[in-house]
């Protein structure tokens, strides 16, 4: 057996604090839940069935931008509904599969089978314009793919709502439906009680002059971090 030397332990104890400190270790429970029509402001009862959960505030330069999001699932697909306190829309992207992400915008990535290195990739605005991505994460070398024939029963739903309290905006919101046929053809994409899939969620501001970003399961330097992402189990 190898003697273990005080330098060798210490390598040891450094690699297993590095390890503990990149472990996300909450797993979120996704409740199941009768479908729903959605309006950008989640006033629909179904969402009393969950908890909010708060996004962490990964950059300074902004104070008061609480973040938060729900997310529920049907047998037909997987409900999220982000809300973030705002005092004005930057952003002037209007259409949709345009750089959102260079303005304000949530985000929410999907990886059902963490195994495989591809994952979805959506982005929504509060100009309700929309970025769905698959994207291929091949040894750090990243690229997005749109959807094909994105139309009817394959296409994601969203609403969003810009709220105001005296003719001044004071948070935006955005409710999404995610279809199954979405996901297709990724694997473990057949849901059923107790299917865990990796994912984060995330959220862009750019009020300040500069990119402030929030996150669920924290990162570093990328959004693409799939091996920091937390883990979702449907229940």
């Amino acid at each position: 057996m190898k003697k273990i030397t005080p330098l060798l332990f210490a390598i040891f104890t450094m690699q297993l604090a590095f390890a503990s400190s990149n472990t996300f270790p909450d797993t979120l429970k996704v409740k199941k839940t009768a479908d729903f029509e959605i309006d950008g402001k989640g006033t629909n009862a179904n969402w009393n069935l969950t908890n909010w959960v708060p996004l962490t505030q990964l950059d300074s330069g902004v104070s008061g931008y609480d973040t938060k999001f729900k997310t529920i699932y049907s047998d037909a697909g997987i409900y999220v509904f982000f809300t973030g306190n705002d005092k004005k829309i930057t952003s002037e992207y209007y259409n949709d599969f345009e750089n959102l992400f260079k303005a304000d915008v949530f985000e929410v990535f999907f990886h059902p089978e963490p195994k495989t290195p591809i994952y979805l990739e959506y982005e929504v605005n509060a100009h309700n314009a929309e970025l769905v991505l698959l994207i291929p994460n091949l040894k750090n070398k990243i690229n997005g793919w749109i959807p094909w024939h994105y139309t009817a029963n394959k296409k994601v739903t969203k609403k969003v709502f810009v709220h105001e309290e005296n003719n001044q905006m004071y948070k935006w919101s955005a409710e999404l439906f995610f279809p199954y046929s979405i996901f297709s053809p990724l694997e473990n994409t057949d849901i059923k009680k107790g299917t865990c899939w990796n994912a984060n969620f995330y959220r862009l501001d750019y009020d300040s002059g500069k990119m402030i970003k929030w996150s669920w399961s924290p990162v570093i330097a990328s959004f693409h971090e799939f091996n920091r992402f937390g883990v979702i189990q449907f229940d």
